[in-house]
């Protein structure tokens, strides 16, 4: 197996094709997502309740498949940045971004010097526990971490251009449920404002050569919005996709067998 980095990934426009965990944080997770053909996988700590320690856990598990792996932090708390950074996360998902000066305070918080103010650690879970110079450790993790902050808001659509424009903004990811929200058209997706901010989001990615990621929930979907412009295509969650799975395969023995669900 061999490893492709999220940096480098989110250089081109070709598919990247990944997958959400917020459920399972069993040790095969890694092995499982890679075999399956995965490019990269999201980890969420937003919505899950995982913590720093499981956290911590699973990217060694995806290190160990060699599956580039973001987390997505609860908040954009200097803390929870820095944290995901230092237990190994190459990639960092932030929500609700919505300003330009909100994704610089992030960059500040992902970098070390001379481009931010992370507080400094070595030998860590991110260069694997290896010894070397300091100042090139601290380069590699600059040049390594990769930023994907997430769209979901009416200002940050508003927004969208002037954070796609700074250096260190590598990807704009559109939280679609919650920009629906705020643009006061819940799960409206055909709704024209959402189509119409969906296009602003992929002009500022077009404009400034950054990526557009998103969440879709089935293979048309992932299709439709890989054409519309999307390259970072993340299929589905583990929990959501086992559930379905399951349900089709019970439903058809069912039907093959003529037998109702069992009373």
């Amino acid at each position: 197996m061999t490893e492709t980095p999220l940096k480098t990934m989110a250089g081109h426009r070709n598919l990247k094709a990944g997958h959400f965990v917020l459920e399972f944080d069993t040790p095969g997770i890694g092995h499982i997502l890679k075999t399956a053909g995965c490019d990269f996988a999201v980890f969420d700590t937003e919505h899950s309740g995982f913590g720093i320690e499981t956290t911590k856990r699973v990217l060694r598990y995806m290190q160990a498949a060699e599956l580039p792996t973001i987390v997505r932090v609860p908040s954009t708390d200097y803390k929870d940045i820095a944290r995901a950074c230092d237990a190994g996360a190459e990639g960092v998902m932030l929500p609700m971004v919505s300003t330009p000066e909100e994704a610089e305070a992030i960059v500040q918080a992902m970098k070390y010097v001379p481009r931010g103010g992370r507080g400094v650690i070595v030998r860590c879970a991110y260069d694997r526990f290896t010894s070397g110079p300091t100042v090139e450790k601290l380069a590699f993790q600059n040049q390594r971490t990769t930023l994907f902050a997430q769209i979901e808001t009416a200002d940050g659509v508003k927004n969208a251009d002037a954070i796609a424009a700074i250096d260190g903004v590598d990807c704009l990811w559109v939280g679609h449920f919650d920009l629906s929200c705020s643009l006061g058209i819940p799960a409206q997706f055909d709704h024209p404002d959402f189509l119409a901010a969906i296009d602003t989001v992929l002009e500022a990615c077009a404009r400034h050569g950054k990526s557009a990621g998103r969440l879709v929930p089935d293979v048309d979907s992932g299709i439709t919005l890989f054409k519309q412009g999307f390259d970072f295509i993340a299929y589905n969650a583990d929990a959501w996709a086992l559930s379905d799975a399951v349900a089709a395969g019970l439903t058809a023995i069912r039907s093959g067998t003529k037998q109702g669900a069992a009373p």
